[in-house]
């Protein structure tokens, strides 16, 4: 089990295959007799390369996982997966428990994200101290709706969304690295962050060839476009130039990706 945030934590409970999986139903497609066509590390490294992702769909893992409402929500958007939660239709909520979170800012510059900067410090101690008592009060409040008879489906409705909820998730290992893919990037959010980086943790040793090609041919790779590849093409070593766009974003990604290359405009 590894702890996120306060709260929250990621345990792996059950898992079927290995990189052997992988590489195992990928000869299938050689027909029988064919097992040393190439060994696994090989084999396994070219099917991440040139994208035959169903072969890694062999491979499954089960997590125990304890997160806040507001990042279960992020994560079921990623459908490719089965889960079952803890219902608050069936159960008391018991001894409710909330993420205490950082108030970081907004970025200027990408509506979805938070910065790294935090509010001042006179502001941190009066947003928590005002926090603490909204979700004080929203447990006082579904206790007393409990207590009056309301029905549970219903009380529910109090408590907001940094609630603490559990649910067991099953994911294939293709759509895993997907999922980690999309959640440990830099513009997700920290929180969500937190349990990609997790899960990555756990599976890395169970699955290390497919972790290796994954990070030489998807984490640290650069995808390019075909205007960016026109750049290249068309360029003078040292004198790369903007692509062929007005489109603002479209430009800073691959300002962003020139860098990363060790190109000097």
């Amino acid at each position: 089990m590894i702890k996120v945030l306060d709260h929250g934590f990621v345990e792996l409970v059950d898992q079927m295959g290995n990189d052997d999986t992988v590489v195992d139903a990928a000869r299938v497609s050689y027909g029988k007799g064919t097992k040393s066509v190439s060994d696994n590390r090989t084999l396994l490294r070219y099917l991440m390369r040139h994208g035959h992702t169903s072969p890694f769909e062999m491979v499954e893992f089960v997590f125990h996982v304890k997160l806040p409402l507001f990042i279960a929500r992020q994560w079921v958007r990623h459908r490719t997966a089965s889960l079952n939660e803890v219902s608050a239709r069936y159960s008391d909520m018991g001894d409710v428990e909330f993420y205490q979170p950082d108030f970081r800012l907004q970025s200027k510059t990408n509506k979805q994200c938070s910065t790294d900067e935090r509010v001042s410090e006179e502001t941190m101690d009066h947003l928590t101290h005002m926090y603490a008592e909204v979700t004080e009060a929203s447990v006082h409040a579904y206790r007393d709706a409990l207590n009056a008879g309301v029905a549970r489906e219903v009380a529910r409705t109090i408590l907001p969304v940094s609630m603490y909820t559990e649910w067991i998730w099953k994911c294939d290992l293709h759509n895993l690295l997907n999922f980690i893919e999309k959640r440990s990037h830099p513009n997700a959010q920290y929180e969500i962050i937190q349990y990609a980086n997790a899960i990555y943790d756990i599976i890395k040793p169970i699955v290390p060839y497919t972790i290796e090609a994954y990070e030489d041919y998807r984490k640290n790779s650069i995808r390019l476009t075909a205007l960016e590849c026109d750049v290249l093409k068309e360029s003078v070593v040292g004198t790369v130039t903007l692509i062929d766009t007005n489109n603002k974003r479209e430009q800073d990604e691959w300002i962003s990706k020139r860098k990363a290359l060790f190109v000097r405009a």
